[in-house]
C-alpha cells in the first residue's frame, strides 16, 4: 500500500503538472497559455465556497428542499407508495431506466448513460479543444444540458403520458448527442476551419 507521504509527493506533482501547463483555451499555442496561478487557483476557490455556502444553506436551513414525502413513509413490505422515486441525484438515469419498456435493456441503458462519457475523446473529432471558439459545438452543449435537466424532470413524475413519450425522446437525443452531434459538429467545424485558412 502506499504510504502518506507517496500520496503527498503525488499530489504535488499533480499540482505542478497543472501549474506548469495551463491551457484553457484548448489551443496549441505558447503564446495564448494562461498560468494557474494565481488566476485559475483563485477562481477555483470562489466556486467552491460558492459551492459551500450554498450547501450549508440547504442542510441548515431547508433539509427536505430535495427530499420526498413518502420517504417519510414506514417501510412496508407489503405496499409500495404509489410515487416513490429516488434521490434527485438519481432522476435523470432512473428516467432513462423507465423510458425502455424492455427492463434489461433499461438497465444497460442506465449504465450506458454514465459509461458513455469515456467514448469523448473518440467521439470529438475537432482539433480544438473547449468550446470557448466552437459557437456551433457551445450552442448544442447548452441543448444537452436542457435534455438532461428535462430528464431529471422526468424521472420525477408519475410514468404517464406524456411523460414518457417526452422521457423517450429526452434519452435518445442524450445518447444521441454524443454518438451522432458531436462527431458530427467536430467535422463541420473543422471543415469551416479548413476553408477560413485557405481564404486566408
Amino acid at each position: 500500500m502506499y504510504s502518506q507521504k507517496d500520496i503527498i509527493k503525488l499530489f504535488l506533482v499533480f499540482i505542478l503538472c497543472l501549474y506548469f501547463a495551463s491551457n484553457p483555451l484548448g489551443i496549441s499555442s505558447n503564446l495564448d497559455k494562461v498560468p494557474m496561478h494565481p488566476y485559475f487557483i483563485f477562481k477555483d476557490l470562489v466556486t467552491i465556497f460558492v459551492f459551500l455556502l450554498v450547501l450549508s444553506i440547504i442542510v441548515t436551513e431547508y433539509p427536505n428542499l430535495m427530499g420526498h414525502s413518502d420517504n417519510y413513509i414506514k417501510a412496508n413490505p407489503m405496499s409500495t407508495p404509489a410515487s416513490i422515486v429516488p434521490e434527485w441525484y438519481l432522476l435523470p438515469f432512473y428516467a432513462i431506466l423507465r423510458s425502455i419498456p424492455n427492463k434489461l435493456l433499461g438497465v444497460i441503458a442506465m449504465f450506458a448513460a454514465l459509461f458513455i462519457f469515456l467514448i469523448m475523446p473518440i467521439a470529438d473529432t475537432s482539433r480544438i479543444r473547449g468550446n470557448q471558439f466552437r459557437p456551433l459545438s457551445k450552442f448544442f452543449f447548452w441543448v444537452q444540458i436542457v435534455v438532461f435537466i428535462m430528464l431529471l424532470w422526468i424521472g420525477s413524475q408519475h410514468p404517464v403520458e406524456p411523460f414518457v413519450t417526452i422521457g423517450q425522446v429526452s434519452t435518445a437525443l442524450y445518447f444521441a448527442w454524443f454518438i451522432i452531434f458531436v462527431p458530427i459538429i467536430g467535422i463541420i467545424e473543422n471543415s469551416l476551419f479548413d476553408v477560413a485558412l485557405h481564404k486566408n
